[in-house]
């Protein structure tokens, strides 16, 4: 398996959240990658190296995964309890990124190994920062695992 991690794999299905995220994470200047998937499927897909992502050359592990978890088909929280039970993916940080403050949300993604919770502020200058403090901590401070697949 590849591992690549200082790449990101944002899993987001609204475009523009989408771009203002990969936008910051690129003014961040810490991710050598960030690919991006838009639902849960694909997300799957995407780090199981099924279908079109079936090239672990083309589209390794992430580093970490960052997860809306209103997502269209399968949701954020239940792409999260599969990545969690792979015994190597569970290995790989998930910070769900989402719009949600509901407590059932918050809850049910830290029920299932969510490496951290956070809500998308409105005003752009804000989420771009929270974003850089993000991509700073799980890009440079944080100290991988290794993953094998």
């Amino acid at each position: 398996m590849i591992f690549e991690p200082t790449s990101i794999l944002l899993v987001e299905d609204e475009e523009a959240h989408a771009e203002l995220t990969v936008r910051a994470v690129r003014k961040a200047g810490n991710a050598n990658r960030v690919d991006t998937v838009c639902d849960g499927e694909e997300a799957l897909d995407y780090l199981f190296n099924r279908g079109k992502y079936s090239n672990r050359n083309q589209y390794p592990t992430p580093g970490v995964v960052l997860l809306d978890i209103k997502l269209p088909g399968i949701d954020g929280i239940d792409v999260l309890k599969k990545i969690k039970e792979d015994p190597e993916l569970k290995k790989v940080p998930v910070v769900m990124l989402t719009t949600s403050e509901q407590t059932d949300d918050i809850e049910a993604c830290y029920k299932y190994h969510a490496n951290s919770y956070l809500t998308k502020p409105i005003g752009y200058k804000e989420f771009e920062e929270k974003i850089r403090s993000l991509d700073c901590y799980w890009m440079l401070i944080n100290k991988p695992p290794t993953v094998e697949r």
